[in-house]
């Protein structure tokens, strides 16, 4: 006898829990209180029989059953919300822009959208780049149609979509512990710290849990690839997203420092003003990119 299959509303509830690994965020995202939420997930292990999370006074983090179950339901929702668009025998031709960072765009939205494209060749999807406070500013004057982003936003007449969790580390080469050691935060005094501008949109993940850790020196670089770059040659210390040097962890070419430290975490969203007559195809754009992985 087959089993009854899990609800939309509960693999939606899910995803949403295992992308924000925080009940909390997950249940605004999805529009619910967190005991409504918690709910929804007991339903979910209950019907299937494992148990999804495990949930500590601290952490929340995917059990393996939860993992397998992630990289079933992405895709089926994404399987989902492209039924909804079944219509005329001919799809509608669309136009739209999509805008991002430099980094992200270049290693997640450029090959997600291209495949998407050849998914769907009736979409013409433009791409623009530029740094989190410009590709904000263009949404704002309706330059674009949506932003693929981390950056603080709060407009009440925006919608925003989380695509992928993003999790940080400070680190730096092991060339340059060598030289002046950095194993507390007083340390950060002999160091220069790499950011992309001076109002420290990598450190302020470290900073704002770490009131007491100052650098010496910043150095502004413009973007977080350079960062990246400088970070690996000994020019400094940096926090960076985990996506971008889980290669350079697993190789030694960086090391983290203050491992003991939990740094903030945050997401990608996707963001567009709620009023756009292009809302359904922006959301089928984010439940795509939520289904592809984040190199």
């Amino acid at each position: 006898m087959a089993r009854p299959l899990p609800s939309v509303d509960s693999l939606r509830c899910f995803v949403a829990a295992a992308d924000q690994l925080n009940f909390r965020r997950a249940a605004a995202e999805v529009a619910l209180t967190p005991a409504a939420l918690s709910q929804r997930i007991k339903q979910l292990e209950d019907q299937l029989g494992v148990v999804l999370f495990d949930r500590d006074s601290r952490h929340v983090v995917l059990t393996p059953a939860g993992v397998a179950l992630l990289e079933r339901a992405r895709p089926a929702l994404a399987a989902i919300a492209a039924c909804a668009e079944v219509g005329d025998a001919a799809p509608a031709r669309l136009r739209l822009s999509l805008a991002t960072r430099f980094e992200l765009g270049l290693s997640f939205v450029v090959p997600a959208i291209a495949a998407l494209r050849r998914e769907r060749p009736q979409w013409h999807i433009d791409l623009v780049f530029g740094s989190g406070p410009e590709i904000v500013a263009q949404l704002e004057r309706g330059a674009v149609d949506a932003v693929l982003t981390s950056a603080p936003t709060a407009d009440a007449d925006w919608t925003s979509e989380v695509v992928h969790p993003e999790h940080y580390a400070l680190v730096a080469a092991p060339a340059l512990l060598q030289r002046q050691r950095f194993d507390a935060p007083e340390h950060g005094r002999d160091h220069c710290l790499l950011d992309i501008d001076g109002s420290l949109p990598l450190a302020r993940y470290a900073l704002s849990v770490c009131p007491g850790l100052e650098f010496g020196a910043v150095w502004r670089v413009g973007t977080g690839a350079a960062v990246h770059q400088l970070a690996c040659a000994g020019e400094g210390v940096a926090v960076l997203p985990l996506h971008m040097i889980a290669q350079d962890l697993e190789h030694g070419r960086l090391v983290r420092l203050l491992p003991a430290l939990e740094l903030l975490d945050d997401s990608f969203r996707l963001i567009y003003r709620g009023a756009s007559p292009l809302r359904a195809e922006l959301s089928a754009i984010a439940a795509w990119l939520r289904a592809w992985p984040l190199a």
